[in-house]
């Protein structure tokens, strides 16, 4: 790939009408599919958090999540397609802003298409079916590529004071982007440009950005920095080194988007303005398997790869019988992707196998979703069956906050958990002297109570007479 000439670039226009193409049918793939089969594992957290327990700051994540998701569930409640809203126009968007960057690096009609393609059938889309930190943020690691790219073209520094907003955007989303910034700001002192560090708006932007977190800092700082025990559960996760390069590559997408995502990173090596930044990714990539992070951290460092692989593609144009190779081959890993979501009708899915070989098909996610909302009216029905004066001394736990989440949502009463961010919404009243359990695993609870009394085998049990105060029990049912 050529190094980009300003006034080439300048001249080439934004291929907008069929980029929007794309991302238009990216979009309606998204909201077709996000309509189905039920709540995702994480995302009943997130509304009860945001709804009934907003807060500057939580356990596992910053606000704003937790902040969309209550809103969006108080304003459409029960709405899947509405609740799924924002993470549907940040992956579409993510589809547009690829395309931006093939055209800030040269690229023409064809290479910004190709390059908003190959984003719309990677994992970043995927995943995208569920509100979640990790499927925000890597729209707006996008966008802050597309500006660093385009500042090394033009020097117009205040895209780096643009930068510094959308990092404080970021960082109410997740804790992550200042290993995006350390990564890149390193890698341009040693391979340039090294002006970079030394742009006075790059560090106003980074006060605006460090401004905005003073909050939830404060919240952290105020709960004993409860976000650094997230490090030894992930770790605690890791599956090793060998699965979490395979699966962060394979996530760039299923054919087409993993060749792009490598053969990209590896050109940018040699691409003299850009050097840094592929340099920046594979410090990502290395800082995040030496931290025993997640295989999904990677989803924002995409698009760079694929505008490079995509602008590379249509370099020459004389070659006139690449288009009858490439779109067949965009084509079959779009097929792919599609038939990754979630987009089979409720009334066949349970007839959908959920796998195809070793790929993992749509139809699974109704294994992981219906549960949620099945478990939520198990344990509210149980609470209700209740004689009303029993009911009214009982208070409703569980050991897992996702379970607890899905009681407090599809049941209406709330509910108390140990687990993670819950424990910070509070312990049971003290006139609460029993607890209905619903969980797993209720062997926190049995030291504590006179009586245990099994309701549904292996998932729910009621405990009578509490035996001390919730005030010196809460501490030891905090679990992670």
């Amino acid at each position: 790939m050529r190094k980009p000439n300003e006034s080439a670039v300048d001249s080439r226009r934004t291929a907008w009408p069929p980029v929007l193409a794309v991302a238009a049918l990216t979009a309606g793939v998204l909201f077709y599919s996000s309509a189905h089969y039920g709540h995702g594992f994480d995302e009943l957290y997130f509304v009860v958090a945001g709804r009934d327990h907003l807060a500057w700051g939580y356990f596992d994540q910053s606000p704003l999540v937790p902040f969309l998701a209550g809103l969006l569930d108080s304003w459409f409640p029960g709405s899947l397609v509405m609740l799924r809203l924002p993470v549907t126009l940040a992956a579409t968007g993510g589809v547009v802003v690829t395309a931006l960057i093939a055209r800030e690096l040269g690229g023409g009609r064809a290479a910004q298409v190709t390059a908003a393609a190959t984003y719309a059938a990677s994992g970043a889309v995927v995943v995208s079916h569920w509100l979640a930190t990790y499927t925000l943020d890597p729209f707006l690691w996008t966008v802050l590529t597309w500006l660093v790219v385009r500042w090394v073209r033009t020097r117009d520094d205040r895209l780096l004071l643009w930068a510094g907003l959308v990092t404080a955007v970021s960082l109410q989303v997740k804790f992550l982007v200042p290993a995006f910034w350390v990564l890149v700001l390193l890698s341009a002192l040693v391979f340039g440009p090294r002006s970079l560090a030394s742009r006075p708006k790059l560090w106003l932007g980074a006060g605006i950005a460090a401004l905005a977190t003073v909050p939830t800092l404060v919240w952290q700082a105020l709960h004993d920095w409860p976000y650094l025990n997230m490090s030894d559960v992930v770790a605690a996760e890791f599956p090793g080194e060998w699965p979490f390069l395979r699966d962060g590559v394979l996530m760039a997408g299923i054919g087409i988007g993993a060749v792009a995502f490598v053969f990209g990173l590896l050109r940018l090596l040699f691409l003299a303005q850009y050097r840094f930044l592929g340099v920046a990714i594979l410090g990502l990539v290395v800082a995040f398997l030496l931290a025993s992070g997640r295989s999904y951290y990677l989803l924002g460092v995409y698009a760079l790869p694929f505008a490079v692989t995509a602008v590379a593609i249509w370099q020459r144009p004389d070659v006139r019988w690449r288009p009858f190779v490439a779109w067949p081959v965009y084509l079959c890993s779009g097929v792919a992707a599609v038939a990754m979501l979630p987009i089979y009708p409720p009334s066949i899915v349970d007839k959908v196998p959920t796998s195809w070989g070793p790929f993992v098909l749509g139809s699974s996610f109704a294994a992981g979703e219906r549960p949620q909302g099945e478990l939520g009216r198990t344990g509210a029905s149980v609470l209700a069956s209740l004689p009303p004066d029993q009911r009214a001394r009982t208070a409703v736990f569980s050991d897992l906050y996702p379970f607890a989440a899905s009681v407090e949502y599809f049941g209406g009463e709330r509910v108390y958990s140990g687990h993670r961010g819950y424990w910070y919404f509070g312990a049971p009243p003290d006139s609460a002297a029993d607890v209905l359990f619903v969980g797993l695993d209720p062997g926190r609870l049995r030291p504590h109570f006179a009586g245990e009394t099994p309701v549904i085998e292996g998932l729910v049990w009621l405990f009578e007479g509490r035996r001390g105060s919730w005030t010196a029990l809460w501490p030891g049912m905090r679990s992670q």
